[in-house]
């Protein structure tokens, strides 16, 4: 009998990714609510409720350390504390640079570099990596290779397809939020569609701790 996604390949990285895109999302959502008393989106995308900074945490998280099963736990959290922090500021830089917004400041956190990163949560980071290897990523591997072969790769790519739109359509949108910022009209179709369909006030609405830069 076939198993779907067997082992360490495309499939799993693609459903590795959607799964914690979304669990990472609803982490984050209930971490707000009980720490600032409010019930907030914390999406990167304008459809769904997807982190695309923890899934592409938690598929960097696999490349590197899919064959560190059952090697010392401070050797992972020493890889996953380095990979998290470098990570999550090579992420704040593309964001900036490519949108002029943050979507995290950790500036009145002590110990952070930027405001980009701050030492608490590259900790967090290394905690995470050994929960990840030990523990999260052999359940979350054993419940894909479960997904029936015969839909498996017809969903996958159906879900790929959508999330590679979200993050286009995303991704426009905020290029076009900063262009806004910056008073330049629109120049194309594009541009006018992206203006009617997606204005400030709706991406303030849906991206809530977002700051332009």
């Amino acid at each position: 009998m076939k198993i779907f996604a067997k082992g360490y390949n495309i499939y799993k990285l693609i459903w590795i990714f959607l799964s914690c895109s979304f669990i990472g999302s609803m982490i984050e959502m209930v971490w707000c609510y009980f720490t600032m008393g409010k019930l907030m989106s914390r999406s990167s995308l304008l459809y769904g409720q997807f982190s695309i900074v923890w899934g592409f945490g938690c598929v960097l998280l696999t490349i590197l350390l899919h064959n560190m099963e059952g090697k010392r736990d401070l050797a992972i959290f020493t890889v996953g504390t380095f990979a998290g922090g470098i990570y999550e500021y090579i992420c704040s830089l593309i964001v900036e640079g490519l949108f002029g917004v943050r979507f995290w400041d950790y500036s009145d956190i002590p110990f952070n570099i930027d405001g980009r990163v701050n030492l608490l949560f590259c900790f967090f980071w290394g905690l995470i990596a050994v929960v990840w290897v030990q523990n999260i990523y052999p359940f979350l591997s054993q419940k894909i290779e479960r997904i029936p072969m015969r839909y498996g790769k017809v969903l996958t790519w159906i879900l790929s397809v959508f999330i590679v739109f979200d993050m286009a359509i995303s991704g426009l949108s905020l290029i076009r939020a900063y262009r806004r910022y910056q008073q330049i009209p629109a120049q194309s179709v594009i541009g006018e569609y992206l203006d009617e369909h997606y204005p400030d006030e709706y991406l303030a609405h849906r991206y809530q701790n977002m700051s332009q830069k």
